[in-house]
């Protein structure tokens, strides 16, 4: 495949939103003037994030805050470092999470974050830096009851430690202004696994209904970052069989299935890369392999736009697609799944475990009282299957696929909203 053939249908993340949002609006008789306010971003902020790197060079990078609706609660969206976290990329993760928090009925907002940086390549000097001086040019526009960051690729529970030490430091001490923390600063118990968690709980439910059991199912994760990793231990512990797994670096493949708590501890734990664990076939093109691999459940848990009509979405073998990651699936390569008869699980259903348990932690931080993990994890499991009983029953109603049924109830949930607020 030609570089300019997959530039054609590696769509932006806004762009394969704005597909899924018209159909599901038609689904619900969606008024046009309610569609366009939906559709269009409440505010959005761009800065420069001028950084002196540790060679003494002056370095600006460019940041984006957006925060797309706010009619049911605050905005709540994470922060992600990553080169392409431009505008559009930035506008289309910030709607999803309008939709996921009105689909779990929880009482927020969308929003989303983004630095245009390689992540990677930065020493934990220059990524404080960067976070601390992206966190004052947006610090206007955040809070509690206005718009509230967590993690997302490429931070973590000290990036929200920056980010509200930072934040405190011109408003007072306010635990409540970030969720994803490190637990001694007001984090959740349960808060890192969440999103890993809440995809299996996806999965069970589904796999109950299909019969298509965990205990004994081939799983392929493309992705072994927080969510792909922590997702590969909870399946293996009950009872799945992980046969691949890959990440930026390469993958891995055993067809007996792979030692997941060892390689958990191997690479997230320890931080290095999956084709580095001995304990199995290390993929030479990890990319094109990981989905040639036959299993029941295929889980992309990284980047967007990784299953496409030309890369893999008419040879890739498996049962059910478990979108992890947030927009994999184009919107030409879901119409082809569709019609071979394989489920797709959508993204702001199987992956808003970790903004349902970013609620707790900022209900826990605004009453000052601490949940057990039990508690919190017995919460999580109510609000995942809820939202997985409704979406499955209007998509039986209405013979549509599990997407538009997902998305039509968020579009109710949030224009019912707006209309009742009024005001424009």
């Amino acid at each position: 495949m030609s570089s300019s053939q997959n530039d054609r249908e590696r769509l932006s993340t806004n762009l394969i939103v704005e597909n899924q949002f018209e159909i599901a609006a038609n689904l619900i008789g969606l008024e046009p003037s309610m569609q366009v306010l939906l559709k269009s971003p409440f505010r959005t902020v761009s800065v420069e994030v001028p950084v002196r790197m540790d060679d003494g060079r002056l370095e600006v990078f460019r940041g984006y805050r957006v925060q797309h609706n706010g009619a049911r609660g605050p905005c709540k969206g994470g922060v992600r470092y990553h080169p392409e976290a431009d505008e559009e990329e930035v506008l289309g993760l910030a709607t999803t999470m309008t939709w996921k928090t009105a689909l779990l009925d929880i009482p927020f907002g969308g929003a989303k974050g983004g630095v245009q940086v390689r992540a990677r390549d930065l020493s934990q000097r220059e990524l404080e830096a960067i976070t601390r001086q992206f966190t004052r040019r947006i610090a206007l526009f955040l809070g509690p009851y206005r718009d509230i960051p967590a993690p997302d690729m490429n931070t973590n529970p000290q990036v929200m430690a920056w980010m509200l030490d930072e934040y405190s430091a011109k408003y007072g001490y306010t635990p409540a202004a970030v969720t994803g923390k490190p637990i001694a600063l007001g984090g959740s118990l349960g808060r890192e696994e969440a999103t890993g968690r809440g995809a299996m709980i996806i999965m069970q439910s589904y796999g109950r209904d299909a019969g298509i059991p965990i205990k004994g199912g081939r799983v392929v994760i493309q992705g072994f970052g927080n969510v792909g990793a922590h997702l590969a231990l909870f399946l293996h512990e009950q009872g799945a069989k992980v046969v691949a797994v890959s990440d930026v670096n390469g993958g891995l493949h055993n067809e007996n299935g792979l030692d997941v708590p060892s390689l958990f501890e191997h690479t997230y734990i320890r931080r290095k890369p999956v084709a580095e664990f001995d304990g199995g076939d290390a993929m030479s093109d990890a990319d094109d392999e990981i989905w040639k691999v036959s299993c029941d459940w295929l889980v992309p848990a990284a980047l967007g736009s990784v299953i496409t009509k030309e890369k893999n979405a008419n040879t890739i073998d498996c049962k059910v697609v478990v979108e992890a990651a947030n927009s994999p699936t184009t919107p030409i390569a879901d119409k082809i799944l569709e019609a071979r008869g394989i489920q797709v699980l959508p993204d702001f259903l199987v992956n808003a475990g970790g903004v349902v348990v970013s609620y707790f932690e900022w209900t826990q931080n605004l009453q000052q009282e601490p949940w057990t993990l039990e508690q919190v994890n017995r919460r999580l499991q109510a609000k995942m299957t809820k939202a997985y009983e409704i979406v499955r029953e209007l998509a039986e109603s209405k013979g549509v696929p599990w997407r538009t049924s997902a998305l039509a109830i968020a579009l109710r949930r949030v224009a019912d909203a707006e209309a009742l607020r009024g005001g424009h």
